[in-house]
């Protein structure tokens, strides 16, 4: 699963242990969402304002299927859009503030009361977004070109 939700994280059987004890930073400097402009849809890039990364919360899991071979997954937990990006989708990625990573990555920490309000969406004032080219929709268009503003 790509995503866990914020709102049933901590209580879904799939992500209860992994929310409880295998917590992590997918580190990211922006992320894409499509906005809708009548039949097409418009590629933007979401950052903070400030340009600089950023650690989006997330799980991890380490299982064996039955074929023994040991496999690793990863999920990006979301949550309500805040304001700036609630026009386009309804949800946004979480992204834990640099202050509260400590927190996040302790693994002495379990109890939810703690855990939950790290799950917010991440304020508007700090984000940015505008419109790319949608050659970001093509896998093999890998290019510096992919975040640069078009608008």
């Amino acid at each position: 699963m790509i995503n866990a939700r914020a709102e049933t994280v901590a209580e879904k059987p799939s992500f209860r242990q992994a929310f409880s004890r295998h917590r992590c930073l997918v580190v990211a400097d922006g992320f894409y969402e499509w906005k809708k402009e009548g039949a097409k849809k418009q590629p933007v890039y979401v950052r903070l304002k400030s340009g600089k990364p950023f650690g989006f919360a997330g799980l991890y899991s380490d299982w064996t299927p039955p074929d023994g071979e040991r496999v690793r997954t990863s999920t990006i937990i979301t949550t309500n859009a805040n304001g700036l990006l609630a026009p386009i989708p309804d949800r946004m990625p979480v992204i834990i503030p640099p202050d509260r990573y400590e927190l996040w990555l302790d693994p002495g920490v379990h109890e939810k009361d703690r855990l939950i309000p790290l799950l917010a969406p991440y304020p508007e004032d700090e984000l940015e977004l505008y419109e790319v080219t949608a050659k970001v929709n093509l896998p093999k268009h890998d290019s510096p070109e992919n975040i640069e503003r078009i608008r």
